[in-house]
């Protein structure tokens, strides 16, 4: 299965502004969670799941996101491309992560939020967890 994007959209009038995801289904997710970097030096990298499916949404500022194959038994896959997504708050969009893959991300902005949904529960999601160190492969952080 290949990541995939879902677009949003934002309406804006005198009252605010709404920002919405109509093609964009939850019936398969258990859980979600919220993170805020302590600082835009931080890169979390490497988890990756073989199993579990993850959304990611910028809810401030940005991020730039990178993502990892991972071969069958959970190690990185080195002949295959790193692919690199670039996430932000100004233009809403949900990027759909399925098993198979490492990610590892950067907040470009101080005080970003980055939430995460995820389509198993937590102890489903420790027993499918593959972790690397940042430096296991080489990845574009942006600059630093």
């Amino acid at each position: 299965m290949a990541v995939s994007k879902f677009k949003g959209a934002i309406h804006s009038d005198e009252r605010g502004k709404l920002i919405f995801f109509n093609e964009f289904s939850m019936e398969p997710i258990k859980r979600f969670y919220e993170i805020r970097p302590s600082s835009t030096e931080t890169i979390r990298a490497w988890q990756g799941h073989l199993i579990e499916t993850k959304w990611f949404y910028c809810t401030a500022g940005s991020f730039v996101m990178n993502l990892l194959p991972l071969t069958e038994n959970g190690q990185p896959n080195t002949s295959l491309k790193i692919e690199q997504y670039y996430l932000t708050s100004d233009e809403p969009l949900v990027l759909k992560v399925p098993g198979g893959y490492a990610s590892g991300f950067r907040a470009m902005e101080n005080n970003a939020k980055l939430l995460v949904f995820s389509d198993v529960s937590l102890g489903a999601s420790k027993n499918d967890d593959f972790r690397f160190p940042e430096n296991a492969v080489g990845a574009d952080w942006g600059e630093m």
